[in-house]
């Protein structure tokens, strides 16, 4: 083994371990900061990469702004301690099941993989510069870019809607 692939699996262990953490944290505030860690170890993964603008776009865009407006709209709204009891029984169980199955499907995919160059490649020309990079996101990839765009236009009301105030008498 390499010292780029030892130090490429320790940071994988960070992002995932960060992950968890994220998940698992009762405080939104520190959910948001194992969020940011985790954004910082996935922009070192790209930087070994070979893709250093979407490192640093990675790191600017996500850990910097969207963290700081996470922050702002926990601090605005506030936090609210959630019941112990499971409103929908069916919830955990499925969770533990597709979470296992993503599990072994990532196991799969590095056992059937190892020691292929499929793993840590170097990136292309067409990530290290924007303007390569933006030609080819619009151009070859412009379907899959369009949809992830309405994918977080529909989050973004849905975080409005859920994070709304009814005023009716025995609303929410």
């Amino acid at each position: 083994m390499t010292t780029s692939m030892i130090f490429f699996i320790l940071l994988a262990i960070l992002a995932i371990a960060s992950a968890v953490a994220m998940i698992a944290s009762r405080s939104a505030i520190y959910s948001a900061l194992f969020l940011v860690l985790n954004f910082l170890a996935v922009a070192v993964i790209y930087l070994m990469l070979g893709a250093p603008f979407v490192s640093l776009a990675q790191i600017t865009v996500y850990a910097g702004a969207i963290m700081i407006l996470f922050i702002f709209v926990i601090m605005l709204l506030g936090t609210k301690k959630l019941d112990s009891e499971e409103p929908l029984k069916w919830q955990r169980p499925l969770a533990i099941l597709l979470s296992t199955a993503l599990v072994i499907e990532g196991a799969y995919v590095l056992v059937t993989r190892i020691g292929s160059h499929a793993l840590a490649t170097a990136a292309t020309s067409e990530l290290a510069d924007p303007k390569t990079l933006g030609m080819v996101l619009f151009q070859k990839y412009a379907l899959p870019f369009e949809i992830v765009s309405v994918i977080l236009l529909v989050a973004a009301i849905g975080a409005v809607v859920l994070s709304r105030h009814d005023s009716k008498p025995g609303g929410n």
